[in-house]
């Protein structure tokens, strides 16, 4: 017989068995498609050997006046400028105490009460303290004057701190002095916690001790450029600002602290500032002259003033109640237009100017989105994940066929919604989404939707949030190495300091060797696999060949699967490929077979290409 060329075709597809998927691929991991053929991703950096506190949810690149490219970066803890790889604390003050707050310390502890009876803090939250003297031992002034995280909360007027010194004998003192407790905005939760119990639902919906099943939500902040200024807040929280001019070590602040500020949302679920004209919106904000929070209504500012918000004939600020939908989950500058999803709908929001200033128009109904940060724009058009499919708007809204839906819904933890993020790899016409699996309460999955040549793909990954290259030269992702890395640097994991190799695979469904009938015996492979961008001198990569006697439920592969091979497999044949291998030996026999590709190594990059096997009939049994 001829050579036999496995030309497959690209992409991924769980949607039919392996058997009837013969002529594309199954299953892969740190693998995508260019040009139809399937390569290893790139690696990715640390960005510096600094971290932040808490776990990142939100990331916006800018470009200041003064050529300063910060990086806002929102954790469930903090709030953070990035720039030069160093992290700048800048989360809002919520109260200050002066004169208030003594201290108590007991001999042989690290432990320091504090008393303020004003505080209105929990447990997580942090406070500066400035203005304290010694407590007369070795809890000195310079101990006490610095930033703590609240410990415990024994009564509404106490609460405990960790000291980085141990009390002796002689600290019995106050603190003395007039001290400041500076008190920042409450932290928020890593990750949505089910409630279960009394009080977990409405009033009355459960018996004492049984309840219903609730969530206490996840910390999501929301940031947008003013100009060169920031304005960011957490969902749920009130509306800041970082002014550049004010310095890199300065504090958000609410606007309604600035000067001429009138009528400011206290609370909003979104921040927005539209590319047009300016526009700063609050989604799902307080209605004027309340603190009540209505999930549907769109507030938005005077034009080019940040701190007006009252609708007056002078001016441009107004509202709007969207009616689809029980709360605005999210929103997206599109062209021409500010793209407003509800937990049911999407709405086009278009500037008209006069009196009615913005208006809305319903564009899309009955379906759903994932999370605030699901959705991606690229090349004029808005991606987003569902909780059941994908979806695209690009002037109309469509399901978005996808070849992996049933394998990724299927094992996909409905609890942590929230924390689906996605964005665009542009360098690679890509969209890729993060998720957690039905058994983690962590973002430990990704799938990859290539726009360009319309082809799935998936693996295994952990970030917190992710941010194309844009004003930085490569993609950007939050870890739980509370750090940022940089993506498509290198072809090795360095998220610390001790590279890692990336296991990177993928593997094809079943296909006929001699249309299924016979069997073939297989006794030559030509690879065609290149190495182009390895780091080592001898790069190589396993192609794997499953040869079957019959097809049907088939194997798991137990490199990629965690299983045992079982099934109609005769015998697997492990090729090592290396950069200039030009043929290979083997002896396998099948009707049908499944090839895999692979590598573990460090410093290897491959691509590959359309290999050919060698064979020869050989008989029916």
């Amino acid at each position: 017989m001829p050579l036999k060329k496995l030309a497959l075709r690209p992409g991924v597809n769980r949607e039919r068995t392996r058997y009837t998927n013969e002529t594309g691929w199954y299953e892969c991991d740190k693998v995508r498609f260019r040009q139809g053929y399937p390569e290893k991703i790139g690696g990715w950096q640390r960005l510096s050997s600094n971290t932040f506190q808490g776990v990142c949810r939100s990331l916006l690149s800018w470009v200041t006046l003064g050529s300063q490219n910060f990086i806002g970066v929102g954790t469930n803890l903090k709030f953070y400028l990035e720039l030069g790889g160093v992290y700048y604390d800048i989360t809002p003050i919520r109260a200050t105490t002066v004169g208030a707050a003594t201290f108590a310390a007991a001999n042989g502890s690290t432990t320091i009460t504090v008393t303020d009876s004003t505080h209105g803090a929990s447990v997580g939250d942090f406070v500066t303290f400035s203005g304290a003297a010694t407590l007369g031992g070795t809890i000195t002034a310079a101990v006490l004057n610095a930033e703590y995280e609240i410990i415990t909360v024994p009564t509404s007027n106490t609460y405990t701190i960790t000291a980085t010194a141990t009390a002796n004998a002689s600290d019995t003192g106050n603190g003395g002095g007039s001290v400041t407790a500076a008190y920042q905005i409450s932290v928020g939760n890593a990750v949505a916690i089910p409630i279960n119990g009394w009080g977990a639902g409405p009033w009355g919906s459960g018996t004492w001790g049984v309840g219903t099943a609730s969530q206490s939500p996840m910390r999501l902040w929301s940031q947008s450029n003013f100009g060169e200024d920031l304005v960011f807040g957490p969902r749920g929280g009130s509306f800041y600002y970082w002014d550049v001019s004010s310095g890199i070590t300065a504090r958000g602040v609410n606007i309604s602290t600035l000067a001429g500020a009138s009528d400011v949302p206290t609370i909003q679920n979104y921040i927005l500032v539209s590319d047009l004209s300016r526009f700063a919106f609050a989604f799902g904000a307080n209605t004027i002259g309340t603190a009540t929070q209505d999930p549907m209504l769109i507030r938005w500012s005077d034009q080019e003033d940040i701190t007006n918000w009252t609708p007056a004939a002078i001016n441009q600020a107004g509202s709007l109640r969207l009616s689809n939908g029980t709360q605005i989950v999210t929103a997206s500058q599109s062209r021409q237009e500010v793209l407003v999803w509800t937990d049911s709908s999407l709405y086009s929001l278009q500037y008209l100017g006069g009196q009615a200033v913005w208006g809305a128009q319903l564009v899309g109904e009955n379906i759903s989105i994932a999370s605030q940060n699901t959705v991606a724009y690229a090349n004029g058009v808005s991606y987003w994940m569902g909780k059941d499919k994908f979806y695209m708007y690009d002037g109309r809204t469509q399901t978005l066929p996808c070849d992996l839906r049933r394998y990724i819904f299927n094992d996909f933890n409905e609890l942590q919604y929230n924390q689906v993020h996605g964005g665009t790899n542009e360098e690679f016409h890509e969209i890729w989404w993060f998720y957690c699996s039905k058994n983690s309460t962590t973002v430990d999955r990704y799938v990859v939707y290539n726009y360009l040549e319309k082809v799935w793909y998936y693996g295994n990954l952990a970030r917190t949030a992710w941010l194309d290259s844009g004003t930085r030269t490569r993609p950007l992702a939050a870890t739980y190495s509370y750090n940022l890395v940089n993506h498509e640097e290198g072809v090795d994991d360095n998220e610390t300091a001790v590279a890692a190799a990336i296991d990177a695979h993928i593997t094809s469904g079943e296909f006929d060797l001699d249309d299924g009938d016979k069997f073939s015996f297989v006794w030559r492979v030509l690879p065609d696999i290149t190495f182009d961008g390895s780091t080592v001198i001898s790069p190589a990569a396993l192609m794997t060949l499953y040869p079957l006697k019959n097809s049907g439920a088939g194997y798991t592969d137990p490199a990629s699967e965690g299983g045992v091979s079982y099934g109609s497999i005769t015998q697997t044949a492990v090729l090592p490929v290396e950069e200039f291998t030009q043929q290979l030996n083997i002896r396998v026999r099948g009707r049908q077979m499944a090839v895999k590709v692979s590598s573990d190594a460090l410093g290897v990059q491959w691509q590959l290409g359309s290999p050919r096997l060698d064979m020869r009939p050989d008989g029916r049994r």
